[in-house]
């Protein structure tokens, strides 16, 4: 009989162990010394924990060109974050390909010896914001967490976690995370034109959005800077194409006489971005130093 329960008992305890390692557990920290960027990762199980970014793009402010009133905001934003005074969220927007990412990849690795740490978490797990927060709340570091190309469609259940993380929430927000993110538009959920027909007008001409749209405007207000990125002209184009040709170690010769084909190679992908500039460089550069 002793037998047939410590048998029972073994499988019982085997089958408790199988039903913990498929439900979710809770957020644990990383190795925080393993690397300066994490990126949240959640499994299709539940389970979620923050990886380390073994490689960081080795992008510094002094390399990104035409963007210097941008840069400037971001940068002292960032420096006031790391030095422990009061900064703000900030929201980067605009036209795509002009550096509003790789400002803030540059930011991390200017101020990363001072303490600066980024989180990257994709736009469906910001319903978790608040458990990375609880993470990392106490640790000495600075985290920025980061969110790219950030937008809603309606009823998604990340927006309501983002807007109460930013402001409103019981919680007071933690003196050590701050949110960047960017995004293609400054209003962060889609608008549509019959939602202009809900706003009214006083006898003086006072304009009052209908409640739908002061919605989708609240999101976007609780950043507490706002940072807009604008398409490049052909000489800003040209200068950065020449920057990134320089940083490949292109000849200055090479450089002038790449100046005609890197405008037909935007023609042909219809934009003037840093994007394409680099891209641009890439092929230009590699092709170079084959023929050399």
């Amino acid at each position: 009989m002793n037998d047939k329960f410590e048998h029972l008992l073994v499988r019982a305890e085997q089958l408790i162990s199988r039903i913990e390692s498929v439900l979710p557990q809770p957020l644990t920290a990383p190795d925080w010394g393993a690397a300066i960027a994490y990126r949240y990762r959640k499994r299709s199980s539940g389970h979620a924990n923050l990886e380390p970014v073994r490689h960081v793009g080795a992008m510094r402010l002094a390399d990104l060109k035409e963007v210097d009133p941008q840069k400037e905001k971001i940068r002292l934003n960032t420096l006031q974050f790391v030095n422990g005074q009061p900064a703000n969220n900030v929201l980067l927007t605009g036209a795509r390909g002009t550096g509003k990412s790789s400002l803030i990849r540059a930011c991390l690795n200017e101020y990363a010896a001072q303490g600066l740490r980024l989180i990257e978490v994709d736009k469906a797990d910001l319903v978790d914001l608040a458990d990375i927060v609880d993470v990392v709340s106490e640790r000495p570091e600075k985290f920025i967490v980061f969110c790219d190309d950030l937008s809603f469609d309606d009823g998604e259940p990340g927006y309501k976690a983002l807007k109460s993380v930013l402001d409103g929430s019981v919680a007071a927000a933690a003196p050590n995370v701050l949110i960047y993110a960017t995004s293609n538009r400054r209003h962060l959920l889609p608008e549509y034109m019959k939602e202009n027909l809900t706003y009214t007008h006083t006898e003086d001409g006072e304009v009052h959005p209908g409640e739908g749209v002061e919605e989708k405007i609240s999101l976007s207000e609780r950043f507490g800077l706002w940072v807009s990125f604008y398409p490049f002209t052909q000489d800003e184009y040209l200068t950065i194409v020449a920057q990134w040709l320089d940083s490949f170690g292109v000849t200055p010769e090479a450089i002038a006489a790449a100046r005609q084909p890197s405008l037909v190679w935007a023609l042909e992908r219809g934009s003037r971005s840093g994007r394409i500039a680099y891209q641009f460089a890439r092929d230009y550069a590699g092709k170079h130093a084959t023929r050399a």
